[in-house]
């Protein structure tokens, strides 16, 4: 995966958490909804990125705190890593599928949280949300404005007993866990479930020693 790729897709990640919409500045948010929830954490997280020079910076470490704290509460990882799977997640034991999500998790936040430091001045334009008061699952579409061409992305949410969450994410027409389901499955295929969870852990390895800029 190239830089400017890893960007782009984390500029999809990140749309929903970290780029400042305008058109949210001053709406009353309700925390109830897809879109309320996501304003919510918008507000607390660019705070969090204007207060900090560090993440600015590129401070890696920063960036995973925060990712940590502010995002990854509101995210379902487990069916994130589920749906990747595929039909080999029933195959795992429950040890493995533990395993696998913790990887995965680290995988997600040490692959994309580099490029948190670039954004600036984007912005998010909301399209009408297409959904019932009673659907359990949606999907959010924002369309990111800044500089270059406008970014198209969807966000797959499902309401849990905690509230809505965020399991997966569309940009430029490619689902997250679509394109990692056939990297799991090649891995699966070749060296069996211990072996995708040796691979994610030698790749977060590599991530972790990885300089900033690299």
């Amino acid at each position: 995966m190239n830089i400017r790729h890893a960007i782009s897709i984390f500029t999809a990640l990140a749309a929903i958490w970290f780029i400042n919409p305008a058109s949210a500045q001053n709406a009353p948010i309700d925390e109830s909804t897809p879109n309320g929830l996501i304003r919510s954490i918008v507000s607390e997280v660019m705070a969090s990125i204007k207060a900090d020079p560090e993440i600015q910076k590129g401070n890696i470490a920063r960036v995973v705190d925060l990712v940590e704290k502010k995002i990854v509460p509101y995210t379902d990882m487990r069916r994130t890593t589920e749906m990747s799977m595929g039909p080999n997640w029933r195959k795992a034991t429950p040890e493995q599928q533990a395993q696998l999500i913790a990887e995965f998790k680290t995988l997600l936040i040490r692959t994309y949280s580099g490029a948190l430091s670039q954004v600036r001045d984007q912005t998010v334009q909301y399209k009408a949300l297409r959904a019932a008061p009673t659907d359990t699952e949606v999907i959010v579409r924002t369309v990111v404005l800044g500089r270059g061409d406008p970014i198209p992305l969807d966000y797959r949410l499902e309401k849990t007993p905690a509230g809505w969450r965020v399991y997966d994410i569309n940009v430029l027409g490619v689902w997250l866990v679509e394109n990692y389901r056939n990297q799991f499955t090649n891995q699966i295929n070749q060296n069996g479930i211990d072996g995708l969870i040796a691979f994610l852990k030698e790749r977060n390895k590599m991530l972790a020693s990885a300089r900033p800029g690299n």
